[in-house]
C-alpha cells in the first residue's frame, strides 16, 4: 500500500521530472467538465479549440501575438501543424478518463502555454483536477462493489507521450499534470517508423497486429511484440474511435472488430437493458437477462454457429466482479475448435459504477491468456464501457429532447373561417428543443389567437420558457384578456419566475454551504421575443389586433404587391418590470397576407450581410403577390436558404395568414 502525499506535496512521476511550476505562463485556457462518460470527448474538443485559437493572430488568452510567437520560436513554428495536437488530445483524454472513472466528480481541465527561460520553444502544460485527492491504492486481489472506483493503466500512455508528468495535492483537490514539449520531436519511445503520429497510429498498430497474427506458432512472442510495439498507440486511437460512437450497438460491433483477430479468435458483447435490474428482471419481474448484442469470429462463416452456442449459456458474473478478467467456460459448440477447446475470459463493462454488460473473448488451443494481453483487454474494456455509457446518455438526452419538442409545440394549428394559414418550422437541432415556437388556437367567442416567439438560448433553458409561455398565452386568451394585457401579464410572469429561480438557487447554496455564485453563473433572466395577435372574422374580412415585443415586425402584403409593417417595436418580455404594451389594429380583406417570422429569417447571413438588410424581407415578400399562403411560405423559406452558401445557423420559423 502506498502513502498518499499530504497537502501541497507534488509527486513527480517521470524520470527527472521537474516540480510542478510555471516558469513563464504566456496563455491559459480552462474549462469545467461534468463527471460523465461524455467528459473525455468534451476535453478533446476543448484542447483542439484552444490550440486552434492560439494559432490565430489575436489569440484568445494570450497577451499578444508577439508573446505567443516568442513561446513558439517563430511565426512558422506557431502554425497548427507544429502544435503537439495529437499528443495533447490523447493526454487530456486519458487524464479526464482517469478522473471520471476513478473519482466520479466533475473535473476541471486547463491548458497552459509556457515559455522557457533559455529561449527554447517552451512547453504545453495540461492539468486535470478532481475533488477526491485521497484514495486507497488499487488492490488487484480484492474485489470491489459497484460503487467503488478503480485505477486504470492510461497513465502509462501519458508517461510515454510527455517529457514529464506528476500529481499535485491541495486541500480537497487532486491535480494530475502533464508537460508536452513544443519542439516537434517524436514522443513515443519506440522505433521511428512506429512513432506516434496522430490518426495514422491506429492503422500502423493494426498492421503490426495483423502481421503478428499471421504466425500462430509464435503467439507468445507475438503478444509480447504487440504490447511492446503497438499497444499504447492502438489503445489511444481505439479510445478516440469508441468515443465518437453514439449508438451502443455500434460500440459493441467496433469492440469486436478491434479485438478479433488481433488479440482473440472470437469476441462477444452482452448488453444489459437499462430497464433490467441486476438480477436480470424487467419492470414486471420477467426474467429477460442480458442480450447478446454482438458476436465476432475470425472466420465469418462461423459467427452464427458461435452465436447459437453462446446464447445457450450466457455469462453470469457475480456482482462483486468489476472489469477484472474472470475465466468462463469454453462454449462447447464453438466452431472450428472441436476437440481442442481453449481459454475464454469475461470482463464486466461498468461506467459510472453501473454495470452495462459483459465482454467475452476466446482463444482456441490455449489454456490461458498472457498477463500482458489480459491487461490490455482490461483497459480496452473500460473504454468500451465508457463509450456505451456515453451512447446511452446521448440516447436518453435525445429521447428527452424529442418528448420536449413534441410537448412544446401544438399538435396541429387551428382552422380559422375565412383565413388560410401556412407554417414553416425548421429547428437547428432536429432532435432537440428549439428556441423558436409558434401557436394558432381558438380563444372562444369567435376569436382566434396566434403567436410566433423566440426564446433567448436553446435546449433545456429555452424549453423551460416555452413550457411556461405557451400554456399561459392560451389560458390568458381564453380568459378574455386582450392583446396588450396578455403581454403585460406574461412579462410579469417571466420576471417572477426568474426571481423565484434565483431565490431557490441561493437557498440551495446556503443549505449546502457552497460558495456564492459568480457573475456569469446561476439563473439568468429569461428573455422572450414574441409576436402575438388576435383574429376575429367578419363578413368580408378579418379584424386583426397584434403586438410585437422585441420581435421582428410583421409585414402586410396587399393583393397588388404593396408591403408595409403593421406593428411597432416594443420591449422584450422578461426584461423590464413596469413595461406597458400596446397593440395595433387593422383589417384584412381577401388577398391580404400577414407574414410573421423569427430572427432566423431576418438575420440569415451571407458573409457580412443579413437577409433583411436594405429591407430584403419586404422585397422578397413583394414578389409573392398573388400567391397562396402555402406558396408564400415556401418561397420565403427557399429564398432564405438560398441567401447563404452555408446551412442556416439558427432556428427558423415563419407563419403566413391570408384572408380568403
Amino acid at each position: 500500500m502506498g502513502v498518499i502525499p499530504t497537502q501541497r506535496e507534488s509527486v513527480a512521476c517521470a524520470p527527472d521530472a521537474p516540480a510542478h511550476h510555471r516558469p513563464g505562463q504566456e496563455a491559459v485556457a480552462r474549462t469545467s467538465l461534468p463527471g460523465t462518460p461524455l467528459a473525455p470527448g468534451a476535453a478533446r474538443e476543448f484542447v483542439r479549440a484552444t490550440l486552434a485559437g492560439w494559432t490565430e493572430p489575436a489569440a484568445p488568452g494570450a497577451e499578444s501575438e508577439a508573446r505567443a510567437q516568442a513561446v513558439a520560436g517563430s511565426a512558422d513554428a506557431r502554425r497548427r501543424r507544429d502544435w503537439p495536437v495529437d499528443d495533447a488530445m490523447v493526454v487530456v483524454s486519458e487524464l479526464v478518463t482517469n478522473a471520471v472513472v476513478h473519482a466520479g466528480t466533475d473535473v476541471e481541465a486547463v491548458c497552459r502555454l509556457e515559455a522557457a527561460a533559455d529561449g527554447s520553444p517552451g512547453t504545453l502544460l495540461i492539468e486535470v483536477s478532481d475533488r477526491h485527492p485521497a484514495r486507497a491504492v488499487r488492490d488487484e486481489a480484492a474485489e470491489r462493489p459497484h460503487g467503488t472506483r478503480e485505477y486504470g493503466r492510461g497513465l502509462r500512455l501519458v508517461s510515454t507521450l510527455c517529457e514529464a508528468w506528476g500529481i499535485t495535492y491541495r486541500t480537497g483537490v487532486k491535480t494530475v499534470w502533464a508537460r508536452l514539449p513544443l519542439d516537434g520531436r517524436a514522443s513515443l519511445e519506440e522505433p521511428a517508423e512506429e512513432a506516434y503520429a496522430g490518426q495514422h497510429t491506429l492503422e500502423r498498430g493494426l498492421r503490426i497486429s495483423e502481421a503478428l497474427a499471421a504466425e500462430p506458432r509464435h503467439r507468445a512472442r507475438q503478444d509480447q511484440d504487440w504490447v511492446n510495439r503497438g499497444a499504447l498507440s492502438f489503445l489511444a486511437e481505439a479510445s478516440d474511435m469508441l468515443a465518437g460512437q453514439l449508438d451502443e450497438n455500434l460500440v459493441a460491433a467496433l469492440a469486436g472488430q478491434l479485438l478479433v483477430p488481433r488479440i482473440a479468435d472470437w469476441c462477444a458483447v452482452w448488453l444489459e437493458d437499462e430497464a433490467t435490474d441486476r438480477a436480470g428482471r424487467g419492470g414486471l419481474g420477467v426474467d429477460f437477462g442480458p442480450r447478446l448484442a454482438r458476436v465476432w469470429h475470425g472466420s465469418e462463416n462461423h459467427i452464427e454457429e458461435l452465436r447459437r452456442a453462446l446464447e445457450k449459456d450466457p455469462p453470469r458474473l457475480p456482482d462483486s466482479v468489476r472489469s477484472r478478467a474472470v475465466p468462463v467456460p469454453w462454449p462447447g459448440e464453438e466452431p472450428g475448435a472441436r476437440g481442442t477447446g481453449g481459454a475464454a475470459l469475461a470482463y464486466r463493462l461498468i461506467a459510472g459504477g453501473r454495470p452495462l454488460g459483459t465482454l467475452v473473448i476466446g482463444r482456441a488451443g490455449v489454456v490461458g491468456f498472457p498477463d500482458e494481453v489480459n491487461g490490455l483487454v482490461e483497459d480496452l474494456s473500460r473504454r468500451v464501457a465508457l463509450a456505451i455509457g456515453a451512447a446511452r446518455q446521448y440516447a436518453r438526452q435525445a429521447t428527452i429532447s424529442r418528448v420536449l419538442q413534441r410537448g412544446l409545440l401544438p399538435g396541429a394549428v387551428a382552422e380559422i373561417p375565412g383565413v388560410s394559414s401556412a407554417l414553416v418550422y425548421e429547428p437547428l437541432d432536429k432532435g432537440g428543443p428549439s428556441g423558436d415556437f409558434y401557436d394558432l388556437f381558438p380563444a372562444g367567442d369567435g376569436r382566434w389567437c396566434f403567436a410566433v416567439g423566440d426564446v433567448q438560448g436553446k435546449g433545456p433553458e429555452a424549453a423551460v420558457v416555452i413550457g411556461l409561455a405557451r400554456p399561459w398565452l392560451r389560458l390568458l386568451a381564453r380568459e378574455g384578456y386582450d392583446v396588450p394585457d396578455v403581454l403585460d401579464r406574461l412579462n410579469q410572469l417571466l420576471l417572477d419566475d426568474a426571481t423565484e429561480a434565483a431565490d431557490a438557487a441561493a437557498r440551495a447554496l446556503v443549505a449546502t454551504g457552497g460558495p456564492g455564485l459568480a457573475a456569469d453563473e446561476g439563473p439568468q433572466t429569461r428573455f422572450l421575443s414574441l409576436l402575438y395577435g388576435e383574429l376575429v372574422p367578419f363578413d368580408g374580412g378579418v379584424h386583426c389586433t397584434l403586438a410585437s415585443a422585441g420581435h421582428p415586425l410583421p409585414l402586410l402584403l396587399g393583393p397588388t404587391g404593396e408591403v408595409r409593417e403593421v406593428a411597432r417595436p416594443q420591449t422584450l418580455l422578461g426584461v423590464v418590470e413596469d413595461a406597458t404594451y400596446t397593440a395595433e389594429t387593422f383589417e384584412l380583406y381577401p388577398g391580404d397576407s400577414v407574414l410573421c417570422v423569427t430572427d432566423g429569417v431576418t438575420e440569415r447571413r451571407s458573409g457580412h450581410r443579413q437577409f433583411d438588410d436594405d429591407e430584403g424581407l419586404a422585397q422578397a415578400l413583394t414578389g409573392c403577390a398573388g400567391l397562396s399562403a402555402e406558396l408564400i411560405a415556401e418561397r420565403i423559406r427557399r429564398l432564405v436558404h438560398e441567401f447563404g452558401e452555408k446551412p442556416p445557423e439558427d432556428d427558423l420559423a415563419l407563419l403566413v395568414l391570408q384572408a380568403e
